[in-house]
């Protein structure tokens, strides 16, 4: 019922629809308008509640370089030499297929990590880097 007089009210009010009643009905139509308060913007986070904000946990694949000699033997773990080759031809660097490089500082690994909820931008994170072939040590060899 308030719907059907606001809505009236308001197409009295702007000409759209002839009141059919006297002009006291347009003067308590328009105070009815004027009484109904306006729209204010809101924002959604003072409405809203956010459920389900939790860590994330990162996985990813990758090869360590520059080992000391106690990377991946190549013939027991091919998928280090494959997974090199893909590395060089995304950079633009063509290796020949008949090419099987027998690697001894180079190592394929899985890593992980627990990325934090509210994490910032320049905020350290804890990251583990485990070898997945036969690789003896991944410890990088010095440079001088």
């Amino acid at each position: 019922m308030a719907g059907a007089f606001l809505q009236f009210t308001v197409r009295a009010v702007l000409g759209t629809r002839r009141p059919p009643c006297s002009p006291r009905l347009l003067a308590l139509s328009i105070l009815t308008l004027a009484a109904v308060p306006f729209a204010q913007a809101e924002r959604i986070k003072d409405m809203a509640q956010v459920q389900g904000v939790r860590t994330n946990q990162l996985i990813g694949y990758g090869l360590v370089v520059g080992l000391d000699g106690s990377g991946d033997q190549t013939s027991q773990a091919p998928f280090t030499v494959q997974s090199l080759k893909n590395m060089l031809a995304q950079l633009g660097v063509t290796v020949p297929a008949n090419v099987n490089p027998q690697l001894k500082n180079v190592a394929a690994v899985s890593v992980h990590a627990v990325m934090p909820a509210f994490v910032k931008p320049g905020q350290t994170i804890d990251i583990t880097v485990n070898s997945i072939a036969n690789a003896k040590s991944l410890r990088a060899a010095r440079c001088w």
